[in-house]
């Protein structure tokens, strides 16, 4: 008896450890699960069933080799990825990045809040879903200014929970487990120019640009409250081991959204799914209740999880650009250019959906614009990772260079493909 508590003592204390070691990865990972990316998913999921599933086999080593990079990049350098690329690079490289990131993020947090406030319409029909993206809206801003770091970091680590309800959606239907397993480990690819389209859009929301700025800055931040002044090869490890399971569980997300999707909505005859709140809507009368609920929840927790990620990202970039100050550990009146970018952030993504700017559009639109940055970026990155006059003991391994890559070849040729099937559309 006493040695099987003592074996559950020492489980218990391993997994508090590893959650303690949990956090910069674990957070950027889940954000991108937003609202916008679940739309993504829910879409190739419903108009192409479980022929997407082996993509998230796919972009886990790949996300996670490049968020690797930019976590390393941030704690060696004691700078975010904006700081130094301003530090080692012309100056027309940084404000390209700027110019090409403000709108993509912008129009991306749009996007999310629409999301937000549709699914919020969608549990209470009452209250018109504008109403509910200005209250979401509100509740981040004041959240993101008023909350110390360390406050906000714990929030969004605990908000990374929800996206366990995903895992759970999939087991309210009944599964044919065999065609799961075939579609997850043997790949399916259509030569059509929707189902390419459906790929380089998955790419294009798992390997986000404002993920690299946003996991580089926080690895800064963690740094200066741990105190941390030699970055030594533990550091390093535990600094893995949280962004391959942070890449790990975004990953796994993904492929439960497409799983639910595409054994619910589309074996139920329902093919064309444009929005979360559309998801969630055609869940109700063909996987009940729980599921539909548990969705749209869901929905709402990655919003209220990824918009301070996407528009702290934004500011972080911008204020270090410009040699502002900045970070989530100050307070208002330290940092009043901080925290007026992630304000005004904000109140643009809302406004977008009173100008008559859709929020598929706006996702269309901050696609091309990451389809357009990722590659350059990558390439930054890689090379950054590369330099010993940098990054010291600490460059890349040839695991991580092959891994990078790969990535680098993937979306650049995705993004060649995107912008030239858009250039199509407009010419047709």
């Amino acid at each position: 008896m006493k040695a099987l508590m003592k074996n559950k003592k020492n489980i218990s204390s391993k997994l508090f450890r590893f959650w303690k070691i949990l956090g910069p990865g674990l957070v950027t990972g889940a954000s991108d699960d937003d609202p916008s990316g679940i739309a993504t998913y829910s879409q190739a999921g419903a108009v192409y069933g479980l022929s997407t599933l082996w993509t998230a086999l796919i972009t886990f080593p790949l996300m996670a080799s490049i968020q690797e990079m930019c976590a390393r990049i941030g704690l060696v350098t004691s700078h975010g990825l904006a700081g130094t690329l301003k530090a080692n690079y012309s100056k027309s490289v940084l404000y390209l990045m700027l110019l090409f990131s403000f709108p993509a993020i912008v129009m991306n947090i749009g996007a999310d809040i629409a999301g937000m406030g549709a699914v919020g319409n969608l549990l209470f029909p009452s209250i018109p879903a504008t109403y509910f993206s200005i209250i979401f809206t509100i509740i981040l801003l004041v959240l993101i200014i008023y909350l110390p770091y360390q406050k906000i970091a714990a929030v969004l680590k605990y908000l990374c929970i929800v996206l366990l309800v995903y895992m759970i959606v999939p087991f309210f239907y009944k599964q044919d487990w065999i065609a799961v397993l075939k579609a997850t480990f043997i790949p399916t690819i259509h030569f059509d120019k929707n189902f390419i389209s459906i790929l380089v859009a998955i790419l294009g929301t798992t390997i986000s640009p404002y993920l690299f700025f946003w996991q580089a800055t926080m690895e800064v931040e963690d740094k200066k409250h741990d105190n941390i002044l030699v970055v030594n090869k533990r550091i390093i490890n535990e600094m893995k081991k949280d962004v391959d399971f942070g890449m790990l569980f975004s990953n796994l997300t993904m492929f439960f959204i497409i799983l639910t999707t595409g054994s619910v909505l589309f074996n139920g005859g329902i093919h064309k799914i444009d929005t979360v709140e559309q998801a969630a809507q055609a869940l109700k009368p063909l996987a009940g209740n729980a599921a539909y609920l548990l969705f749209a929840l869901g929905v709402i927790g990655t919003g209220l999880l990824a918009i301070p990620v996407l528009s702290g990202s934004l500011s972080y970039i911008i204020t270090e650009t410009f040699g502002w100050k900045e970070g989530l550990d100050k307070k208002f009146h330290q940092a009043k250019a901080f925290y007026t970018i992630i304000a005004i952030s904000l109140i643009l993504g809302l406004s977008l959906n009173y100008i008559g700017l859709s929020p598929i559009k706006a996702l269309i639109y901050s696609a091309i614009l990451y389809g357009l940055t990722a590659p350059v970026l990558i390439a930054i990155i890689l090379h950054i990772s590369n330099n010993k006059k940098i990054m010291g003991k600490n460059t890349n391994g040839k695991t991580s260079n092959i891994l990078g890559f790969a990535t680098l070849v993937l979306m650049t040729v995705a993004a060649i493909i995107l912008v030239y099937m858009q250039l199509s559309e407009m010419w047709n």
